[in-house]
């Protein structure tokens, strides 16, 4: 079990992650392990213990038992105080969490610090308010009926996280899936397991009864992931990551019609036109490009700038690109920590590989940083000399490599914009209000900035068109998906 002086034991010593089952830590039936990995140094972290299906089958069954005898019941004010709790004891270990956070991926700490624990406490603190407000329907057939509506929990919800905001996103999830009164076994990203250990010990210090929250670790196909997919009685399957896994997660639930919500790949546009203000775009620029390491789903990877402006966005864009540090996440001046692991490394590289056969021109970035000997750590990379139709261009990389293209009109970069398969976000920047209004509208994305990127009001939907996504969180459309809706009729 990690206790609370984790963050004094990480420099001297390895970090166990255990399962998290019916309240208590517990190691794998098969006392099963797999190695975490710092992406900083490429030293060992710890163990991690390795889930399947009898891991998930008792985690399911906590879940269920604690679901039907208590969780759905208690008065929607107690949830919230619960959750709430939460929000406050996480803010309270934010040093910690955000410093093993910042092991865990290799981002720089002052992101984790900033960012990544202030969001997730406030996911609990937003939904431990929201859900006391909620209302439903009624509509009234003249004097002959009443018809009301009422909500209630699905049961049982798995939530399968990825690893590139591994605390941020799990609660973007875990709190209004417990605040509308279900029950959930959580399987995180085997590459980022620590914060979410932590958040076992958390809930159950909140108040949270044991098997309301449930923790698998474990890997995704015939393991922890296929397991809890498969599992008949888990009602609904929620998941962040890439758009592949989604299509398989989708034809394993099929069989018991599992209810899903998918946030997945993007390939996001970023449309500059020659009236904006470049240097306000290029700050937003660098962080909606180079943020997190570019593994962020919301990334403009996709710049598009008007013919007027192209020149000298570039030359800017460039010249502030090279001013940003890569190297320890723990360092004051770090801009851009590690990439998350070897293999994700390697396939970023193999995508700056393709990018000069396809006859593309490196202005800046493509390589590891000299001074670092370990760590996979990458220049930020900037690209041009490439047509809308290439594979750098089509596919989503997820690192810190963006492309940047001319563009003449108005019609023409809509139409490059929707060239993809995708359809995450988009950001559009322009002072000229009838455009912005134009080209938002006709952008094929679930999200639409205008001169911002990924400025959030947690009420409204979050989620992708296309293959980027299915169905929307947020607000009440997190509600909609945790929740089913059922209609009373009473005859007067």
């Amino acid at each position: 079990m990690i206790q609370k002086s984790v963050i004094e034991r990480t420099k001297t010593s390895k970090i166990n992650c255990l399962h998290f089952i019916n309240g208590k830590y517990t190691a794998s039936i098969n006392n099963k392990l797999f190695e975490n990995i710092n992406p900083a140094t490429q030293e060992i972290i710890g163990h991690v213990a390795e889930g399947g299906y009898e891991e998930i089958d008792l985690a399911v069954q906590a879940a269920k038992n604690a679901f039907e005898n208590g969780w759905k019941q208690i008065p929607s004010r107690e949830r919230a105080a619960i959750l709430r709790k939460i929000g406050d004891l996480i803010l309270e270990r934010k040093e910690e969490l955000a410093t093993l956070e910042a092991i865990d991926t290799g981002k720089p700490y002052w992101l984790t610090s900033s960012v990544d624990i202030p969001r997730a406490a406030y996911n609990f603190h937003f939904f431990s308010e929201y859900m006391t407000s909620l209302g439903t329907e009624a509509y009234q057939m003249d004097n002959v009926a009443l018809n009301y509506a009422v909500r209630k929990p699905l049961g049982v919800v798995g939530l399968i996280n990825p690893w590139n905001l591994p605390l941020f996103l799990l609660t973007w999830k875990l709190a209004p899936c417990l605040a509308a009164g279900n029950t959930a076994v959580l399987k995180p990203a085997e590459w980022t397991p620590l914060t979410a250990t932590i958040l076992g010990e958390i809930c159950k210090e909140a108040g949270v009864p044991d098997g309301v929250v449930n923790i698998v670790h474990g890997f995704g196909p015939d393991s922890a992931g296929s397991a809890l997919t498969e599992h008949p009685d888990v009602k609904a399957i929620t998941f962040t990551g890439e758009t592949s896994t989604g299509k398989q997660i989708m034809k394993t639930a099929a069989n018991s019609l599992k209810r899903l919500s998918y946030e997945l790949g993007g390939k996001n546009p970023n449309i500059i036109f020659a009236d904006a203000n470049l240097d306000e775009v290029i700050e937003t620029t660098i962080k909606s490009s180079f943020v997190n390491q570019g593994q962020v789903c919301l990334c403009g990877s996709r710049i598009y700038v008007q013919r007027e402006s192209y020149d000298e966005f570039v030359e800017k864009f460039v010249n502030k690109t090279k001013e940003l540090v890569v190297g320890d996440p723990f360092a004051e001046d770090t801009f851009m920590g590690a990439m998350i692991s070897e293999e994700h490394y390697n396939r970023v590289l193999s995508y700056i590989e393709l990018a000069k056969e396809e006859g593309g021109t490196i202005l800046t970035g493509g390589k590891k940083p000299s001074h670092l000997d370990k760590g996979f750590y990458l220049e930020p990379t900037i690209i041009v000399d490439l047509n809308n139709d290439c594979r750098l261009i089509r596919e989503e990389i997820f690192g810190p490599v963006v492309t940047v293209l001319p563009f003449d009109t108005e019609e023409e970069v809509i139409g490059y914009a929707n060239d993809t398969v995708y359809g995450l976000s988009a950001s559009i920047w322009t002072n000229d209000v009838r455009r912005a209004h134009r080209v938002a509208d006709q952008v094929e994305a679930g999200i639409v900035w205008v001169n911002t990127w990924f400025l959030r009001d947690l009420r409204t939907p979050f989620g992708g068109m296309k293959q980027s996504g299915v169905g929307r969180e947020g607000g009440m459309h997190s509600f909609e998906f945790y929740s089913e809706l059922k209609n009373i009729c009473i005859k007067l």
